[in-house]
């Protein structure tokens, strides 16, 4: 089986709060590392009522500094909203602190709204070569500092592994050309997964970060010990994708016996279940070998929106021991 990592969104649960979501984030990290995951990446959105990892760089320094061994990092920084230095020496100073263990995942999009865009003093109006070319002047900043006339400070001569994250064939574009590793968004976007890595993989240009390509693919994993306990918790990940889509985003519901669908909703789910692993640990585990044999993926990224802290933690550790097909403690 592949690396299997892990990406956090530090859940807001209906009738908690952020405290309590950060709290729980922590914890999670520190037994994902103890289980064997290989990273731990956690993503930046804005005016989410259900996220918390909006200050994405300052929870990296937090999951850093609880945890020992286990690499983390942004998936991702959406670096149209910061200038292309201030990331740089974030991610330097994260890796002045915690060498060796700090990852730097890029996006393109602005994790949120138009409003919110605005409050984050980003310009409305779109341009196509903008974000390949800020990805270059970041990459710049962390090349030796002789000659340069802005370092980073921390971060220049850094070797910080840098990815490219997308859900279209434009991150493909840019990650192949740039010889880097792509990690592809198919646990909310899955449409051109095929199609992506497809691109990825034939106009991939080996360089000094990279010499072969390397997909990572994000997955829902709902993990339980029975089908039907994994199904049910799978509703507060189905109703929550929903409400997002009806642009009513929210804290992450609770689980409801009687989910049901209508039938635009049902075939907008369909297609997200085509990423999603869900079940007893002898299901999921067919569901994973059954998922790398048809995308050819080098790493796995789970994202696991269980409204239930102790059962997220179960999913997750479920997940841990099928890919290491070790069996799984009980709850």
């Amino acid at each position: 089986m592949v690396p299997l990592s892990i990406l956090d969104l530090a859940p807001i649960a209906e009738g908690s709060d952020a405290v309590i979501a950060l709290r729980h984030m922590l914890d999670l990290a520190q037994r994902a590392e103890r289980w064997g995951y290989r990273r731990y990446w956690l993503a930046e959105h804005h005016n989410m009522p259900g996220i918390a990892s909006s200050a994405t760089p300052v929870l990296i320094g937090h999951v850093a500094a609880g945890t020992r061994s286990i690499r983390v990092g942004a998936g991702g920084i959406m670096l149209p909203n910061h200038a292309p230095l201030v990331v740089a020496e974030w991610f330097g100073t994260l890796e002045a602190l915690y060498p060796g263990r700090i990852d730097l995942g890029l996006g393109r999009a602005p994790g949120g709204d138009h409003a919110t865009a605005r409050a984050l003093r980003r310009t409305l109006a779109s341009d196509p070569d903008a974000f390949p070319q800020d990805v270059l002047e970041l990459m710049s900043y962390f090349d030796p500092a002789e000659g340069q006339a802005v370092r980073a400070v921390p971060g220049a001569g850094m070797r910080i592994p840098i990815w490219i994250l997308g859900s279209s064939l434009f991150g493909a574009n840019v990650a192949a050309a740039l010889g880097l590793p792509y990690a592809f968004a198919s646990h909310f976007a899955p449409a051109l997964l095929t199609q992506a890595a497809s691109v990825y993989r034939a106009r991939f240009q080996p360089s000094a970060f990279l010499e072969k390509p390397y997909l990572m693919l994000g997955i829902h994993l709902v993990a339980a010990d029975t089908d039907a306990e994994a199904q049910l918790l799978w509703t507060s990940t189905a109703k929550g994708f929903l409400n997002l889509r009806r642009g009513n985003p929210g804290p992450l519901p609770r689980p409801d016996e009687d989910f049901s669908l209508v039938e635009p909703e049902r075939l907008q789910l369909q297609e997200v279940l085509s990423c999603a692993m869900i079940g007893s640990p002898q299901t999921v585990r067919r569901q994973l070998d059954a998922f790398v044999a048809r995308t050819g993926a080098d790493e796995l990224i789970a994202v696991a929106q269980i409204h239930d802290h102790q059962a997220r933690l179960h999913s997750y550790e479920i997940g841990a021991a099928v890919t290491a097909m070790t069996p799984a403690a009980q709850p």
